[in-house]
């Protein structure tokens, strides 16, 4: 019924007043939440974590390391949800939950009287408000590339909306000075300090030796010019590199010692649906990651090809309802560095799931790869096809789902989670 009203009013108004309206609902909403829940993230020291791409990793190693300093810590992020020690899988199927979600979070993490509050914070929620009052302590952009362009139209609209972040003058702002985008949000001040981080000659956190590795990554950052960290983690992949640095350069700015950020870097064995591995008894390796964007699928076919000795076998799809602009080009990065391609069908929503796996499938004929690539509608039935035509030293990437416990097909939920579907399938 809601639905039909929204969508009514928005066919009878021009879209500037339905813009208007929809900013006063969503602002005066966020304010009567938060009055109803006392307000709760009042006093939390919030360090938020925006960006396409390595969000939910690089807010998972923060968290490791203000763990490992001995600090209580709360996190909300796409894959897991945490108090004081108390994790669970987010299941909402969304990074940043409802208004009401949220302010049970905050609720909780004030009762748990923790140190530090951790979010991953997407454009949709600024432009939204849905965080709106919340007092931001540091912010963190990993990297901007092509994603939501269904939301937001262009490319500047969705900088702008990342953007909102930055324009609160947090007290530290931390920046990927490798990424395209650095000097858009360079312009912005930090209350206390700005620190950036990459390979860049000019990055404060200058990434030295990389060393990737078939499960794990090593390298040397060096902070200042004159501290420097050891770096090893369990998560391999060169854009791990980046997200653990942008994890070890706020923390570095928040007084953390360099032994703690050692440590809590080393201590993040493994994130749900974040190339993990699937536990099973093969001479191949299954890995399922929530890669969903061009430039987080060409990464994680990238990584992947380093470490692998044999073929890289790419089961994946895309979401319906969403920027179908990225369709063709994820196929065409697939036909560019997958040896095998299996398309399938991802969340449809309420999208016709043909038309998506078109989409895709244009991108690798385009690319001159239609000889590599298999069409398999049923999910189940792309994974089971893939285990079955791999051999000794494959890696099989099924990507797009992740962590994810449930899919949206034709607007109905379905319990689905891709790892246990591969462990099912491997009994």
């Amino acid at each position: 019924m809601k639905e039909k009203l929204v969508r009514g009013v928005r066919r009878a108004l021009p879209h500037q007043s339905v813009r208007k309206i929809e900013e006063g609902y969503r602002k005066a909403r966020v304010k009567a939440v938060s009055a109803r829940y006392g307000y709760p993230a009042r006093g939390l020291k919030v360090i938020a974590v925006t960006g396409t791409n390595g969000k939910t990793t690089t807010i998972n190693y923060i968290n490791a390391i203000l763990k490992a300093a001995g600090h209580k810590t709360a996190m909300f992020s796409t894959a897991l949800i945490e108090v004081d020690g108390k994790s669970q899988l987010n299941d909402l199927n969304a990074t940043v939950g409802t208004t009401a979600r949220m302010q049970q979070f905050f609720r909780d993490a004030k009762k748990a009287k923790v140190d530090y509050v951790v979010l991953e914070i997407t454009s949709h929620a600024l432009h939204q408000h849905k965080l709106d009052g919340v007092p931001i302590e540091a912010a963190i952009m990993t990297n901007l590339t092509q994603d939501h362009l269904d939301y937001h139209k262009t490319m500047d609209a969705y900088a702008e909306a990342k953007a909102i972040l930055f324009k609160l003058e947090p007290r530290y702002i931390v920046l990927n000075h490798d990424d395209e985008w650095f000097e858009y949000y360079d312009k912005f001040e930090a209350g206390e300090q700005k620190m950036t981080y990459g390979e860049h000659e000019e990055a404060e956190a200058h990434i030295e030796r990389v060393k990737l590795y078939k499960k794990g990554s090593e390298a040397d950052v060096v902070f200042d010019h004159q501290t420097k960290l050891e770096l090893a983690t369990h998560l391999p992949g060169k854009f791990n590199v980046s997200n653990m640095t942008a994890a070890a350069t706020i923390s570095y700015l928040l007084g953390v010692s360099v032994n703690d950020i050692i440590g809590g870097i080393a201590d993040l064995e493994k994130i749900p649906g974040r190339f993990e591995r699937v536990e099973i008894d093969k001479a191949f390796e299954v890995v399922v990651d929530y890669a969903h964007t061009p430039d987080a699928l060409e990464k994680l076919l990238e990584t992947a090809q380093s470490i692998t000795k044999n073929r890289v076998i790419l089961v994946f799809g895309a979401c319906g309802d969403r920027d179908k602009g990225k369709r063709p080009i994820m196929g065409e990065i697939a036909a560019r560095l997958a040896d095998r391609i299996i398309v399938t069908d991802e969340e449809s929503y309420n999208e016709e799931p043909q038309s998506i796996r078109k989409s895709i499938i244009q991108g690798i004929e385009d690319a001159g790869a239609s000889a590599k690539m298999t069409e398999i509608a049923d999910r189940r039935e792309a994974i089971a096809k893939a285990l079955s035509i791999a051999t000794k030293g494959d890696m099989i990437l099924v990507t797009g789902m992740g962590h994810e416990q449930y899919r949206i097909v034709d607007g109905a939920r379905i319990p689905w989670n891709d790892t246990q579907v591969v462990k099912d399938l491997t009994i």
